[in-house]
């Protein structure tokens, strides 16, 4: 029996901690699909942006999802949050299924549950000072009175490494890395279990990304936060993720544990990001194995019969499309016939 989300409470006390053993976010077979083009008399067609996505994330875990541009890793997190609608699948929340809750049900779960978005220059109302930015999901919720709520947008701001005295400020005023920490400082207000970080260093410096990565494992050590962490950076996913999922066409081919999948990758696709990657030694960088990825990834309309990756593999066969493989293991799971023949 699906369990019905609970009102959120008004103070700042912290939520109790979720059992260890539970996910703190489980995903089952999550679509998502965009309609594209089609009408009267021609076929109506989709695009298959998440086409069966599943996986579970336990508090104070890291689960980081890569893959290239395209694959359904942002729109895998939007729909997690029901900002975009999922065509179908289960989503459960600290054991709250919230994938066909409307707005007014969602609102509650939404303490939980944060994000932390792309681009710094975007997601920040412009004309709201940080401490207003910062402030709006406690007067939201309910959380405290103005004097309680002040004091915790000071308390946030000196957590994310931001002076307090800047809080009537506005973000045109702070530079790109600064503008990520209002936006982390925001996801922390209403205290949530676990936060989806959609590239959140993508966009910034390398010297910045560090820093802000360095935060958010500081944060979650703290805060025992859970976290769902996109990006197509596989050094920056190296540094802080405990699980990896290697997403293609709207599907994870391949997860394991973080240090597991760089040290033995198993899927083609896998392999190739791998390679991609310039290694800092430039004598072990040309003798490496390389296994470049050619060709551009199908249309996510195409309907496959086979391995949606078979196009681009340069292990496949006849058989790779005629058969589409299930993500198959037990800690180390991978999406491919060939895996074990190798």
């Amino acid at each position: 029996m699906t369990k019905m989300p609970v009102s959120a409470p008004n103070s700042f006390a912290d939520s109790a901690a979720s059992s260890s053993d539970a996910p703190i976010l489980d995903v089952r077979n999550l679509h998502v699909h965009f309609p594209s083009g089609g009408g009267v008399f021609t076929e109506r067609r989709f695009i298959r942006a998440v086409d069966g996505v599943s996986f579970r994330v336990f508090p104070g875990e890291t689960f980081a999802i890569v893959g290239e541009s395209g694959c359904g890793k942002s729109t895998t997190a939007r729909a997690i949050l029901n900002l975009v609608p999922p065509t179908s699948g289960e989503v459960y929340i600290d054991g709250h299924r919230v994938d066909r809750l409307g707005d007014e049900a969602m609102r509650p779960m939404r303490r939980l549950a944060q994000m932390i978005f792309q681009d710094p220059f975007s997601s920040l109302n412009p004309r709201m000072t940080v401490g207003g930015i910062i402030r709006e999901p406690m007067r939201i919720f309910g959380l405290g009175s103005p004097r309680e709520q002040k004091l915790e947008v000071m308390r946030l701001m000196e957590t994310v490494g931001l002076n307090p005295r800047l809080m009537n400020r506005y973000p045109h005023e702070f530079s790109g890395g600064q503008r990520q920490r209002i936006g982390v400082a925001r996801a922390l207000a209403v205290k949530p279990k676990v936060i989806l970080c959609d590239e959140p260093v993508s966009s910034l410096d390398v010297s910045i990304q560090a820093q802000v990565v360095n935060l958010l494992q500081d944060l979650q050590e703290q805060f025992g936060l859970a976290y769902v962490f996109i990006a197509h950076d596989l050094a920056v996913v190296r540094h802080i993720a405990h699980r990896v999922g290697v997403m293609y066409l709207g599907r994870i081919v391949e997860e394991a544990p973080a240090e597991q999948l760089y040290t033995d990758p198993r899927h083609p696709y896998t392999k190739a990001l791998m390679a991609a990657v310039p290694h800092p030694d430039t004598v072990r960088e040309r003798q490496r194995d390389q296994q470049p990825l050619g060709g551009e990834p199908p249309s996510p309309e195409e309907v496959f019969i086979g391995c949606r990756f078979a196009e681009r593999c340069p292990l496949a066969d006849f058989e790779c499309f005629r058969i589409d493989p299930p993500l198959e293991g037990e800690e180390h799971r991978t999406a491919c016939i060939r895996v074990e023949s190798e």
